[in-house]
């Protein structure tokens, strides 16, 4: 949790507003591969990367 406000402070401070989009689909797609990894979705997830 410490390294996502660390990124936030520097996305503030910086002003550095276009890396928001990035870490957010970085994000997103993290939490994709986690939740699928024991699923029978699994196989078409991994194709698409």
């Amino acid at each position: 949790m410490e390294s996502i406000k660390e990124l936030w402070g520097f996305i503030k401070e910086n002003k550095k507003w276009w890396l928001f989009p990035m870490v957010a689909v970085l994000l997103l797609v993290g939490v994709l591969v986690v939740l699928t990894a024991g699923s029978a979705i699994s196989p078409f997830i991994y194709t698409l990367f």
